[in-house]
């Protein structure tokens, strides 16, 4: 791989502005100053530095994200707060949110650069699941529950698939679908007459949305989750 290929894919900058940082001397390639920013370099054996910190080559990069409801789920937006806007510094340019949460809707999100896994984590035919923690206006019914779960008319060509839903002990509805229609959970409650009042995703996958994180909080995900999401 080129080196300025290479440092534009871990988000140092353009390749204009690396071959200017090249040229300056900020970077090294197994300890040695280099002034060219065409040079050919091994991604994963060569010891690249920029100004002394040494720059790591990853192919794939896995972000959970846990959304906030002031921002749109999209890479970049003129008018509203992003939540590529949240991750900094990025870890990657070509980094984007595998499928889309409502503005109002909170909760698990996936940002990564693997179009391959998206792709598959987002087609009906591999039913990954999704679950979702829904406030609702009304307390739901049994019978209200066995509609969800066997699939309702929510306006399409297709009833809803089959899906998974009880409510908790706090009056929160667990409501778990593989597919990914527009507005659907809150279409759904729509269809046994109800209305969501509130809506967190928290789980998408093999992935969890920990306890522990906040608004806005995001990380990279660990060898393990990776593992998880890749296996869906």
């Amino acid at each position: 791989m080129r080196l300025d290929k290479f440092l534009s894919e871990c988000n140092i900058g353009t390749r204009s502005q690396i071959k200017d940082l090249v040229k300056k001397g900020f970077v090294t390639v197994n300890g040695t100053v280099v002034k060219k920013s065409d040079i050919a370099v091994n991604e994963t054996e060569d010891d690249i530095c920029f100004k002394g910190t040494k720059v790591n080559y990853r192919k794939f990069i896995y972000i959970l994200l846990n959304k906030p409801g002031d921002v749109v789920t999209a890479t970049q937006d003129k008018k509203a707060k992003t939540v590529m806007d949240l991750i900094n510094p990025l870890p990657a340019k070509d980094l984007f949110p595998v499928g889309r949460l409502d503005k109002d809707t909170t909760g698990l999100l996936l940002i990564c650069n693997d179009g391959e896994l998206s792709h598959r984590l987002l087609s009906p035919k591999y039913h990954v699941d999704k679950t979702y923690l829904v406030g609702t206006r009304d307390k739901l019914t049994g019978e209200d529950l066995k509609k969800l779960e066997e699939g309702v008319d929510i306006g399409d060509d297709d009833i809803t698939l089959p899906a998974k839903a009880f409510v908790d002990e706090d009056g929160f509805l667990h409501l778990t679908i593989h597919e990914g229609r527009y507005h659907q959970v809150k279409r759904m409650l729509e269809a046994v007459n109800n209305e969501v009042v509130s809506l967190e995703r928290i789980s998408f996958g093999g992935l969890k949305l920990p306890d522990d994180m906040d608004y806005g909080d995001w990380r990279e995900l660990t060898e393990d989750e990776i593992n998880a999401i890749i296996q869906q």
